[in-house]
């Protein structure tokens, strides 16, 4: 899950109310978690740096309550999403499982990190676990908070290479255009 800065921006109406993109997130993955009772799921966060949120676990309610406590930013501002999954990777390698899946949920491009993203796929493809990247947030000019007010920033997405690691680990790409 990305939780960089580029997170906070306000271009997604849920309910006739304005929402960051974090709190799509959490509304995709909450439905996601419901909807899998007997899948033991863990859940890995980046930004700048990536670590290990929570175990996979079937506890599905310890899980939900990690999703409530997300914010941007928590993770550091940046991107790095090839470091979040090999952080992902390293958690299902060892896993004695039917399939192993990585949802890589993130709004932009890497700009931070030791591992390159094609690489982290590359990775991930070699272990056998397929990795799903969703996009999540427009093109162009968004709506972003600041501390003096709702400013327009742009945060573009780098679909290019969400596709790119979607088809080397044999996945699919999604964009969460709402």
């Amino acid at each position: 899950i990305d939780t960089s800065g580029s997170m906070k921006a306000l271009d997604y109406v849920l309910n006739g109310t304005r929402r960051s993109r974090l709190d799509v997130i959490r509304a995709v993955i909450r439905e996601f978690v419901v909807n899998r009772p007997d899948d033991r799921i863990g859940t890995v966060i980046f930004g700048t740096n990536a670590f290990a949120q929570s175990p996979l676990t079937l506890d599905h309610d310890v899980l939900l309550e990690y999703m409530d406590n997300l914010e941007a930013g928590m993770a550091g501002e940046a991107t790095a999403i090839g470091d979040g999954i090999v952080v992902s990777v390293n958690r299902l390698k060892e896993l004695q499982a039917k399939s192993k899946i990585i949802i890589l949920l993130t709004d932009g491009e890497s700009n931070a990190g030791r591992v390159q993203p094609l690489d982290a796929a590359k990775a991930a493809k070699a272990l056998g676990i397929r990795v799903y990247t969703v996009a999540v947030g427009t093109n162009g000019l968004v709506p972003f908070p600041t501390p003096l007010g709702i400013q327009q920033a742009r945060f573009d997405l780098d679909e290019k290479t969400l596709q790119e690691i979607a088809r080397i680990t044999d996945g699919r790409y999604f964009r969460a255009m709402d």
